[in-house]
């Protein structure tokens, strides 16, 4: 008889274990049905609408983007894509107007691989190469050859044959007058395998790898 409400407790103890095992996952699939929406809805854009036409549902989507990783703060792929968002944004509207756009994905890609430090795959560490490269110069900004190889190269031991990073590095290479080594990322983004659900940008990175091997 004195056994049972030990028994009790242990049972009352799984059961709310269970419980919060439960809806833990229950959270966990509530922002991965939202993020899989907005990965659709950024792949559909940035691979259907001319650059001119993406700046204001990019716009929406980084608002929601953000909203989505404030509610969820420990989850580095929500950070990760807020990140890519943002920077095809800061892509889209070029120019100065597009520095704020661009140092919100620095934040964010930074957030995210102090979480994980393979970001996404090494995806974090391809925005953030692109970014570097891409951006203004101190004093204006936060431009940085530099580290934008640094970025590529962490990306490289991560995802070796990702179409992104080899694209991106290429491109990178190429600006510096490195034409071989371009060649040679280049080949390697055409050569890399799509991955499922980014089918439409890796098609679409591949063509630029093949504009730009022609072009070398």
């Amino acid at each position: 008889m004195r056994r049972r409400p030990r028994r009790l407790l242990a049972s009352t103890a799984l059961t709310l274990v269970t419980l919060s095992a439960c809806l833990a996952s229950g959270v966990a699939l509530a922002w991965q049905g939202e993020l899989d929406q907005l990965k659709n809805r950024w792949e559909s854009v940035t691979t259907s609408s001319t650059l001119s036409a993406q700046e204001a549902p990019l716009t929406a989507l980084a608002a929601e983007a953000h909203e989505l990783s404030s509610a969820n703060p420990n989850v580095s792929e929500l950070l990760v894509w807020e990140g890519i968002i943002e920077a095809s944004l800061a892509k889209a509207k070029g120019g100065l107007g597009a520095l704020d756009n661009a140092k919100a994905a620095r934040r964010a890609l930074e957030r995210a691989i102090a979480l994980d430090a393979n970001g996404l795959d090494g995806s974090a560490y391809v925005t953030l190469g692109a970014l570097y490269d891409r951006a203004p110069g101190w004093p204006v900004a936060f431009g940085d050859d530099d580290k934008a190889e640094e970025m590529f190269k962490r990306a490289l031991t991560i995802r070796p044959g990702g179409i992104d990073v080899n694209y991106y590095y290429a491109a990178y290479l190429a600006d510096e007058g490195r034409d071989a080594e371009a060649r040679q990322h280049a080949e390697k983004a055409i050569a890399g395998a799509v991955r499922a659900g980014r089918e439409a940008s890796d098609e679409a990175l591949k063509a630029e790898a093949r504009a730009l091997l022609n072009e070398l």
